[in-house]
């Protein structure tokens, strides 16, 4: 058993393990770590709670289907990351200034892929990084606000003074899954960051949608 230092942890996981092997009664789960049938029951059913663990019509317990939709989130995601990676570094290409995607991570926004510019003066947002939604045009385009028509949003200076962007949905199953976004200084790519970049940005997004569809 691998052990953690945080006990009840240690022991769900244990639990899991098992039902991960085939479907086990309170008693087997009970015998796993020498635990009492009455704290084999407690976690057994906090994790029914979570969908981690189900019960079977004979009284067994087996893995619950979350693990199924985490694995197909988890999939997801890295199927969208990479997809973008090599197209968010042609857009930076294309348009010289810092590129990235953007997904929606819990009630913020992150950032999970990177191109920076290779201007010395340049917008950076490293991968990881967490941002607000609803402030920057990444953020307003997964808080689910609408784009014009040509399929883009802009911000001048909302998350940061001085700095200017332009991004676009990335779409999958009619849902938003992202945001293509380009940056940098204002004094580059002026005021109106999306006459020079909308283009550019939408036709990213949409690229990354088409081959993740």
């Amino acid at each position: 058993m691998i052990v953690s230092g945080v006990g009840v942890l240690d022991k769900a996981m244990v639990l899991a393990a098992a039902v991960a092997e085939r479907p086990q009664t309170l008693t087997e789960l009970a015998a796993l770590d020498g635990m009492s049938r009455a704290t084999a029951h407690r976690l057994a059913r906090a994790l029914e709670v979570h969908g981690l663990l189900r019960r079977l019509d004979d009284g067994r317990w087996a893995l619950g289907f979350a693990w199924s939709a985490m694995a197909g989130r988890s999939g997801a995601a890295h199927a969208l990351v990479a997809v973008a990676r090599p197209i968010v570094a042609e857009l930076r290409d294309r348009t010289g200034e810092s590129a990235q995607l953007f997904v929606v991570d819990g009630l913020q926004r992150r950032c999970v892929v990177a191109a920076e510019s290779p201007h010395e003066l340049r917008t950076i947002v490293e991968e990881g990084a967490v941002l607000p939604l609803g402030i920057g045009s990444a953020g307003h385009v997964l808080a689910g606000e609408p784009s014009n028509r040509a399929g883009w949003i802009q911000s001048v200076g909302e998350r940061r003074a001085g700095v200017a962007s332009v991004s676009a949905a990335v779409m999958a199953s009619g849902v938003v899954v992202g945001a293509v976004s380009v940056s940098g200084p204002v004094d580059r790519v002026g005021r109106d960051p999306g006459r020079l970049h909308g283009a550019a940005v939408a036709e990213a997004a949409r690229l990354v949608s088409a081959r993740l569809g």
